[in-house]
């Protein structure tokens, strides 16, 4: 596709970022542009894959999960990955996976009711996975940052 992203565009995105509900309509009116620029231009940014979605964030504490933990998995060897990584994805409590480079095969983000629901999906869950030989969890105290990239 032959399409560069351009100044309006990154108004759009900047202003959507900040608020996912936004009506387009409300957007052209700010940027002084039609509300179909708008449509047209969120299209072409989807079709190019530079918007993916939108999604609702819930807080996970307000709904009972108060432990966010990052384990770091060891695999046996490395074609263990797509194997691990597909059963991963049927752990609901993961909410991100990575395969990664360094001491760890794979970083995984997980969150948890409280240490008990934590050691049943490490020991039930993660650690019974063919392939995988060992795990370390680092738990997070507090979250200090969370952000998308910066559109400039």
């Amino acid at each position: 596709m032959n399409y560069e992203i351009d100044n309006l565009d990154r108004q759009i995105l900047r202003l959507l970022m900040q608020d996912v509900t936004r009506a387009y309509t409300d957007i052209a009116k700010e940027l002084n542009v039609s509300g179909g620029t708008i449509h047209v231009r969120m299209k072409k940014l989807t079709e190019m894959g530079v918007v993916t979605g939108s999604q609702l964030l819930i807080n996970p504490s307000a709904i009972g999960f108060d432990i966010c933990a990052f384990i770091g998995v060891y695999l046996e060897k490395g074609s263990a990955y797509k194997e691990a990584q597909e059963l991963m994805r049927q752990i609901p409590e993961i909410v991100e996976l990575h395969y990664t480079t360094g001491s760890y095969s794979m970083f995984v983000k997980l969150i948890c009711r409280d240490t008990k629901h934590l050691r049943e999906v490490l020991n039930e869950k993660m650690q019974a996975i063919p392939g995988v030989s060992r795990t370390e969890t680092l738990i997070s105290l507090e979250e200090s940052i969370s952000r998308q990239i910066s559109i400039v």
